[in-house]
């Protein structure tokens, strides 16, 4: 493991030992107080973010490093100078790049050009610390992960394919539900589904609501991602049938529900369910920290 760049590129043993590190983690921080003793992180962020920054830069310090934040007000990676020139030269100063982009080709120059270990902490097509932590939490909820039965509702997003693929990864059963033409990327889609029949999972997609069936777990996300113009006037129709509400959790008897935040209340999720007791909102923010804890530890504690 020498970046973190997709959940795909990770083997099960590799999977489940980023969950367990993070738990280690989690129940002992004072036993890593020191794992990033005199490293430095410096983080690229193209797009605002909370959980993001605020997760990697404690958890960072937590860990004994150094963080530095680079935002873009002169606009994307490469438009001042080459995606390759700030990979090279910030590998001449920092232990590790921490990068979230608006292309996922961005996130690749980087781990290209550089020499230190690169972080996707959120590109167009993947979000894998979001999909760490998400599993984090379920590990957290369920003894035995690969009998889980997740489905994801709503738009097919960077979330969702990350989540598509460590469900595969750890043999669990994912059940994706979009409206037609919002599915997630075909070619994800045909790489999840190996996955899932190499280590005995199961991905169904489908449009229809009526297909929900058991699940354990409902996890949504918004419509509109972050950096996309739409107006939610002209996709309301499309999307309201896929609300996550009461009665859709009831008919799945799903006892947990999930969203990588922020949540609009009122629109892809009532305000009942995101705030009620089965919510596992909050956990799954504290979990971005020590799940990426146990990525900079792997990848920086050497």
């Amino acid at each position: 493991m020498n970046h973190l760049l997709s959940i795909k590129d990770l083997s099960q043993d590799q999977l489940k030992d980023l969950l367990a590190l993070a738990k280690k983690i989690k129940t002992n921080p004072a036993e890593y107080r020191n794992a990033l003793d005199g490293k430095s992180v410096v983080m690229l962020f193209e797009k605002p973010s909370l959980r993001t920054r605020v997760s990697f830069d404690i958890g960072i310090n937590k860990l004994g490093g150094h963080c530095l934040y680079l935002d873009q007000q002169n606009g994307a990676l490469g438009k001042r100078e080459p995606v390759s020139d700030f990979a090279a030269n910030i590998s001449c100063w920092a232990d590790a790049i921490v990068a979230r982009t608006f292309l996922h080709s961005t996130i690749e120059g980087l781990a290209e050009h550089g020499s230190v270990p690169v972080i996707n902490a959120l590109s167009d097509l993947y979000h894998p610390c979001q999909g760490l932590a998400d599993f984090l939490t379920l590990s957290e909820k369920f003894d035995d992960v690969s009998k889980v039965k997740l489905a994801y509702v709503g738009d097919g997003n960077n979330v969702t394919h990350s989540l598509m693929y460590g469900a595969a990864i750890l043999g669990a059963t994912m059940t994706v539900i979009c409206p037609p033409g919002q599915f997630p990327d075909g070619q994800v889609v045909v790489e999840a589904q190996a996955l899932a029949a190499q280590h005995g999972g199961k991905l169904i997609l489908t449009s229809e609501i009526e297909d929900i069936a058991q699940q354990d777990a409902i996890y949504t996300d918004t419509w509109i991602s972050m950096g996309d113009d739409t107006n939610l006037d002209d996709i309301e129709a499309k999307f309201k049938p896929y609300q996550v509400n009461a009665e859709m959790m009831a008919k799945a008897g799903a006892n947990f529900f999930m969203h990588c935040l922020p949540a609009y209340r009122g629109v892809e999720v009532t305000a009942d369910v995101v705030d009620g007791e089965g919510s596992l909102i909050l956990q799954q923010a504290e979990n971005r920290m020590h799940a990426q804890n146990a990525v900079l530890v792997t990848l920086l504690a050497k």
